[in-house]
């Protein structure tokens, strides 16, 4: 399963039934897990762990060396979880001594081409990063979250759980979990519906999650008086809970 022209050091550790292309170069001190597929032109960099079950297409730059200045050949990680599609030109780069020293990609991800995961990201599972999405240092992106083609995150931001990024934002403060920014300019222009009912949720829980919408973004209350308003119905509604923790948890504000 491993094309002759594959460059493989005998130093990394690989799984069964792997299959790594031709041209491709896989590095010393690199894991890859059972059933991942690996196209051709695709380089896996020293301190990569990957998971099983994986896809990576074409000329794919897997764990490179992170793109910031303070980086001084630490050894630091890029650790990919399972059951992920990585398409055409995907840059993931590994995370920075600055930070924990690792970045992180969970389970079932789909990242489109030309998709950038810049060092000490965090990605949780089931995303979508649409083509030439951008996610600078220290980025971290919540679970069943979408970022449309040419979307790029400014570094340290944090993408909420069940958001959705239309293509051709540019976000510098965080997106609150269910929300939907659309641009330009870019801004909240209501939840995430269409997403959230593919994901089960109900007519109630939609007409809840609305409500603390506009509680927040439509009733000109300061963001504590907010807060205070919904912290009273969390026991009801439960699907509240990360909306509200993560507004109360914010360090660069929440985009308005």
């Amino acid at each position: 399963m491993i094309d002759p022209r594959a460059i493989v050091d005998p130093g990394a550790r690989l799984g069964d039934k792997i299959s790594i292309g031709a041209f491709s170069i896989i590095e010393a001190d690199v894991e890859i897990g059972d059933g991942t597929w690996i196209g051709p032109h695709v380089i896996v960099r020293s301190g990569t762990r990957i998971g099983r079950n994986n896809r990576f297409f074409q000329f794919g730059s897997i764990g490179e060396d992170p793109q910031d200045k303070k980086y001084a050949g630490e050894p630091t990680r890029l650790e990919i979880g399972d059951g992920n599609t990585f398409r055409e030109s995907c840059t993931l780069n590994r995370g920075t001594a600055q930070d924990q020293g690792v970045t992180r990609i969970g389970n079932d991800n789909w990242l489109m081409a030309y998709t950038h995961v810049a060092h000490d990201c965090r990605i949780g599972n089931e995303t979508v990063l649409a083509n030439n999405a951008t996610l600078a240092g220290h980025v971290h992106v919540g679970d069943y979250a979408i970022l449309g083609g040419f979307a790029g995150v400014h570094q340290f931001c944090r993408i909420g759980t069940h958001s959705f990024i239309g293509n051709n934002c540019g976000i510098t403060r965080d997106v609150p979990p269910y929300v939907l920014v659309g641009g330009p300019p870019s801004a909240p222009r209501g939840i995430n519906s269409e997403g959230l009912r593919r994901r089960g949720f109900t007519p109630e829980q939609l007409r809840n999650i609305r409500n603390a919408y506009r509680v927040v973004y439509r009733s000109e209350l300061r963001l504590e008086e907010a807060l205070a308003r919904l912290s009273e119905v969390l026991d009801a509604q439960p699907e509240l809970v990360p909306f509200v923790e993560f507004l109360k948890n914010s360090k660069r504000s929440i985009i308005r």
